[in-house]
């Protein structure tokens, strides 16, 4: 069993846990990440993200979604909520009831990443402009990682993203949010308005950008390493955070 799952978001896949998966190895906590479907443009929803989500974790795993993310881990805990220990947040969206994801990055302060988006011509998916990535992703990453982060992202499904969610069941599991202070993709202070709710032992920072799992995977491994034992903490004492 992994003590998590990895979930990323739009436009990535898999390969972006690379560096953070060793790093969890060497604190003595394991985990695995999936690439979720719809990578090659082909159409995807967000049940399909929770299925995929639920055929890879062990009972007892603890999600973390990065970014759009949220919605994936949040829809997957929704579905079947016994399976999970908890979940984490990473510079993601978090759910608010009765909302897509489309709804709360339109409804946020600013959408940053707007500008970077290119949609394809059947308006199904959508791309990152190549060019404006390094700037919205990766700006605190070395420029070698920044190169090939860029070249493999992929489309990204756009009916996910406009599916709205009443989240119940996930609200009875642990969840924490790490905020990253230096994110040019969702505004931290969005980030925090999301995590409002949360309790203030379950909301961190990271002095990073969007892409903590490639400029900082040391440090963010060991924050989640942390929340990890938190929340078996939490477990082990009968409560909810």
């Amino acid at each position: 069993m992994s003590d998590f799952l990895l979930v990323h978001g739009s436009c990535h896949g898999a390969w972006c846990w690379d560096a953070v998966i060793p790093a969890l190895a060497a604190l003595g906590v394991t985990a695995k990440a999936i690439d979720l479907p719809g990578r090659d443009g082909s159409p995807t929803t967000l049940d399909d993200y929770a299925k995929a989500i639920l055929a890879a974790a062990k009972p007892g795993t603890v999600l973390v979604g990065h970014s759009a993310g949220g919605y994936a881990i949040t829809a997957a805990a929704e579905a079947e909520p016994d399976r999970f220990h908890g979940l984490i947040y990473l510079c993601a969206y978090l759910p608010a009831t009765g909302q897509s994801l489309a709804d709360m990055r339109r409804a946020g302060p600013s959408q940053p990443l707007l500008p970077a988006i290119r949609m394809a011509p059947d308006r199904a998916s959508f791309t990152i402009d190549p060019d404006m990535a390094p700037a919205v992703f990766y700006h605190d990453c070395a420029p070698d990682i920044t190169t090939a982060a860029t070249a493999r992202l992929c489309p990204q499904p756009v009916t996910p993203q406009e599916t709205p969610l009443w989240p119940k069941a996930a609200l009875g599991l642990p969840r924490h949010y790490i905020i990253c202070t230096e994110d040019r993709a969702i505004p931290p202070a969005y980030q925090a308005q999301m995590a409002r709710n949360l309790p203030p032992q379950a909301v961190t920072t990271l002095n990073a950008s969007h892409s903590p799992f490639l400029s900082m995977p040391d440090k963010l491994a060991t924050r989640l390493a942390e929340i990890l034992h938190q929340i078996r903490q939490t477990s082990s004492n009968g409560a909810q955070t």
